[in-house]
């Protein structure tokens, strides 16, 4: 098992140093440190049951009792601050006595069960009985006891058993300062005393988030893991990182043999520090499911039955369709989009098929319906495509703008680092068209909430930039020393217009012009202010405009190039700043190159041992229409599910129907792998080594934990396929293709495995100018010298409403639930989300005769669906809102074709929509199900095909 040392209090920090005496043994210790850390420092482990180093001590058990030479009493060690020259004895005759006594007290009052509980040989009210040499117990269970207290099994992952707790507080205190939801609270006083969710609530009726923080703090097995209490205490434990959201969560997979028994959040994990939420910490399960796919399959029609295969034929059948493809109608005539939920490896192996096998660079990425205005805005003004800080510089700031994101949803172990800032009064600015729960939450409150109309990013920005201009807020000698001054003079001029006048914009915004002006001040105010966005910046029509006018609002104020400011953009999936990284766009190479350099190119060239073409390729939406063309014919498509994902559903089932070679690699038959024609099984991310790169550029390890079930790695699968095509990779671990990277991209000169194991996790650049990465981008000066101003002008979304379209719809996801939900839907979280809602404005729907829980059409020029619809007061009236886990609700149907107009993403937070009362689905929703029904029968025949004659 990962050992990791618990120092019981949290790590002080200070300029000045203490030297003590423990044990006659002298320690020095920052100031401010408790004693009980110090004596973990110097050896000497402490007896405690309350204390943990995750959390402020609160001193209730009073086992951690010492003696301190000059005071009186035995005051509790984690609560006691170092003294200079302090003299402290952990062990002695009187201290051993008071301790058994402590113990003996809490087990007068807790079951004997220890040979049948769940927590046995991992519980530390167990270890303390040792410790303390509690032999006996002289009270017994003749009084009044809690041994008949009735077990809470109402959430889904773990167990409250309240005749086991010992109200230590660690699971309220874990709620509150790691989690900050406020969920758990001590109810009754003195004997009657117990943990309670909510007020008397069960967990799963409460607002209980399942973090699993509580589960992480208890002392015992009163808030265990079901897995646990099933299978039993693991026996050996794998660090690796998670494969949900962007924060890249580092987890110790906890195993018995091949099994996981749990996950459990990493302490030494440099992205969540020990915290997880209820995806990574517990819905893994889908790894495992039923319905994975672990047989190579393929077919000649996406109408005929599935036929199970070897991996040589599914291998050599994909790649004699590509060349068959090829030699008909040209060598642009396929391409392949690359998975950010893959590994960084895994990721630059597909575009290093595609140009090298394939020949041309018509390679893509998921990034490009995400981030792609990420990339384009920040090289473009800062010269680098990514985020400027590490997670924990959050601590350092002063003013929180999000615009466009919701934290606590899409990267909680983040939001609850934020939420956590903010208690300790950082002040927070939130632009968004709902109220997201960071507006108003326990102890914290947004100081301003912009609830700007979806499609305005742009005006507001630049509103708040005239403010901060006209006013003379601006950072005059961080512009005068750090950025281009022609171009800082032309676009002063252009946002000191009238047009841009918060007054001007209100109109357009719907946001009051004296919130914009009292936001801006709050943002520009002396101090460190820091911005994060998400899609709801990046998912427009001027999507890059938006991130460019993000940058333009740091530099004008000076908020970047240090700790507690920045540019932070939240990357959605797991390795979405991987993918970019590894040049899955059609237009530049690994390290953001363009494919038009000759130098760059040559360099590939020589390494690869094969011309590459100097045109950047096809965009996935470039090929969607090349396919209803003609022209396109063959898609490899790694790990992801275009057909959910992407914009305009119909279209893009449209175009994948007219293709005749459509190869899946993943680990569900998804959407998309219901029109393809080879089928190649993937791993999931506890069946592979690699890294994965987090949306603070962080790079860590992914390491196996269990063999692939069906034989191969992601990785290895590519290689094969390209060795079929007649271009040899000969790979035979993941840390050789991380060498040919650092090989080949400056930016990751200095990485590989055994840097990362031996750091734990690198930020790029990783180089000779930094060879222990880069914490904080921009230091000094811009990546591109001097940083570039870009005027921003303000474009209205075409997607207008109209009397046909009278609202505005808008998308995003909840916490429960993952992207297009493959993996959580195979999980218990759909307990809490287990169907797409409408979220509408009771006024909206009380215009249109629609109830709460009504069924509801949802119509835009693009298509129509149908949801049940939910009231919510944090839709403004005339915005709807909706989420697109689920394949069935068709969330994409309604959105159109609509993109931003650098880099194609799409505009899904903008569609013009009409809702109205409606009594059965649509007509694309029956044309759905009728088509998934008919695949899942196909998938069928081919498990009824392979199965024994006597099992049919």
């Amino acid at each position: 098992m990962v050992s990791e040392i618990d120092y019981g209090t949290p790590r002080r920090y200070s300029d000045t140093d203490v030297t003590l005496t423990i044990d006659g043994q002298s320690v020095t210790v920052p100031a401010g440190t408790s004693v009980m850390r110090a004596a973990v420092e110097a050896g000497v482990n402490i007896p405690k049951l309350c204390a943990t180093d995750s959390l402020e001590p609160f001193g209730s058990c009073r086992l951690c009792l010492v003696e301190i030479e000059g005071r009186r009493g035995t005051p509790a060690s984690c609560t006691t601050p170092v003294e200079a020259g302090m003299q402290v004895r952990t062990q002695s005759d009187r201290l051993q006595v008071l301790r058994r006594n402590v113990m003996e007290l809490y087990i007068s009052d807790h079951p004997l069960d220890c040979l049948t509980c769940a927590a046995n040989g991992n519980c530390e009210l167990q270890d303390m009985a040792g410790v303390t040499g509690l032999r006996e117990v002289r009270y017994g269970f003749a009084g009044a006891n809690h041994l008949q207290d009735k077990k809470d099994e109402s959430n889904p992952y773990f167990t409250y058993d309240p005749s086991k707790c010992i109200v230590c507080n660690r699971c309220v205190r874990a709620c509150e300062e790691t989690q900050g939801t406020f969920a758990l609270t001590i109810s009754g006083r003195g004997f009657e005393s117990r943990v309670s969710a909510g007020e008397s609530q069960s967990f799963m009726d409460s607002e209980c988030v399942s973090c699993g923080a509580c589960v992480q703090a208890c002392p015992t097995a009163t808030l265990q893991e079901k897995t646990v209490i099933q299978l039993g205490q693991a026996e050996h434990s794998v660090v690796t990182t998670c494969a949900y959201c962007g924060v890249g969560c580092a987890f110790k997979a906890e195993m018995k043999g091949s099994e996981v028994v749990r996950m459990v959040p990493y302490k030494d994990g440099k992205a969540n520090e020990g915290h997880s939420c209820v995806k990574g910490r517990f819905a893994w399960g889908y790894a495992t499911h039923p319905d994975r796919i672990t047989k190579p399959m393929i077919r000649a029609k996406i109408s005929d039955p599935w036929r199970e295969v070897s991996w040589e034929e599914a291998i050599n059948y994909a790649a004699s369709e590509f060349r068959r493809i090829q030699a008909k109608h040209g060598r642009d005539s396929i391409g392949g989009i690359t998975s950010s939920r893959c590994t960084n490896e895994e990721t630059y192996l597909v575009q290093k098929l595609v140009r090298a096998a394939f020949g041309n660079n018509n390679v893509d990425t998921c990034a490009r319906v995400c981030h792609s205005p990420t990339g384009y805005g920040l090289k473009q003004t800062l010269g680098e495509s990514a985020g400027t800080q590490t997670f924990a510089s959050i601590d350092k700031t002063d003013v929180v703008f999000v615009i466009g994101a919701n934290p606590t949803d899409a990267h909680p172990v983040f939001g609850s680092r934020l939420k956590k800032r903010l208690r300790a009064g950082a002040k927070l600015i939130v632009a968004d068209p709902r109220k997201i729960e960071l507006v108003s939450g326990p102890h914290y409150k947004a100081d301003y909430h912009l609830p700007l109309r979806p499609g305005t990013n742009v005006a507001l920005l630049n509103s708040m930039a005239y403010v901060i201009v006209t006013e003379g807020l601006a950072a005059d000698s961080f512009i005068a020393e750090r950025c281009e001054q022609k171009a800082f003079e032309q676009w002063r001029e252009f946002i000191s217009r009238p047009e841009h006048a918060p007054e001007a914009t209100e109109a357009v915004t719907g946001v009051p012009a004296d919130l914009v002006r009292e936001a801006a001040r709050l943002y520009a105010a002396p101090g460190n202010s820091a911005i994060y966005y998400g899609l709801g910046v990046t998912e427009h029509a001027q999507g890059s405009t938006a991130v460019i006018g993000i940058a333009n609002l740091a530099m004008l104020t000076g908020n970047i190039g240090r700790e507690g400011v920045g540019v932070n953009p939240l990357r959605g999936q797991n390795n979405v700043q991987g993918s970019c990284d590894m040049g899955s766009f059609p237009h530049e190479f690994p390290g953001y190159r363009h494919v038009s350099d000759l130098a760059v190119r040559s360099q590939f060239e020589a390494a690869w041992h094969v011309t590459l073409q100097g045109e950047p390729g096809l965009r996935i939406p470039n090929m969607f229409d090349a396919a209803v063309d003609g022209s396109f014919l063959g898609l490899y498509v790694q790990g992801e599910d275009i057909v959910q994902s992407d914009p305009d559903t119909q279209h893009v089932a449209k175009a994948l129907s007219a293709m005749e070679c459509i190869v899946v690699q993943d680990i569900f038959l998804n959407e998309t792998a219901k029109y393809a024609h080879v089928f190649l099984p993937g791993s999931s991310f506890l069946e592979k080594d690699g890294t994965f790169t987090n949306a603070e550029r962080r790079i860590s390890r992914v390491r196996k934990v269990m063999k692939p079930l069906a034989g191969y790695a992601d990785w290895e699968a590519t290689q094969l396929l390209s060795n079929a095509l007649g271009y040899p990779m000969n790979y035979s671990h993941p840390s050789e293709i991380m060498d040919e990277i650092a090989r080949l991209t400056p930016t990751f000169a200095g990485v590989s495995f055994d840097k990362i194991d031996a750091m734990g996790s690198l930020q790029w650049p990783c180089n000779d100018e930094a060879p222990d990465g880069t914490p904080i981008m921009h230091v000094g000066e811009f990546v591109r010298g001097q940083g570039r101003f870009i005027i921003t002008q303000f474009v209205p979304s075409t997607e207008k409403v109209t009397r046909k379209y009278p609202l505005l719809l808008t998308t995003g996801r909840i916490l429960s639930q993952y992207n297009v939900g493959a993996q959580t839907r195979r999980t218990e979280n759909v307990h809490w989300h287990h169907e797409d809602l409408l979220e509408i404005h009771p006024h909206d729907a009380e215009d249109r005769g629609i109830k709460d829980g009504d069924w509801v059409g949802i119509e835009s020029r693009a298509g129509n669906t149908v949801m049940r619809a939910q009231f919510s007061s944090r839709m403004q009236p005339g915005v709807v809102y909706t989420t697109f886990h689920f394949p069935e609700s068709g969330a994409n149907v309604i959105t159109t074709d609509s993109s931003d107009w650098a880099t194609n993403c799409p505009e899904y937070k903008v569609t013009a929509v009409q809702v109205s009362h409606v009594s059965q689905p649509s007509e694309w929703q029956r044309s759905y199900s009728r088509f998934s029904e008919q695949q899942l029968a196909l998938l069928r025949e081919r498990e009824m095909a392979a199965a024994p004659a006597g099992a049919k």
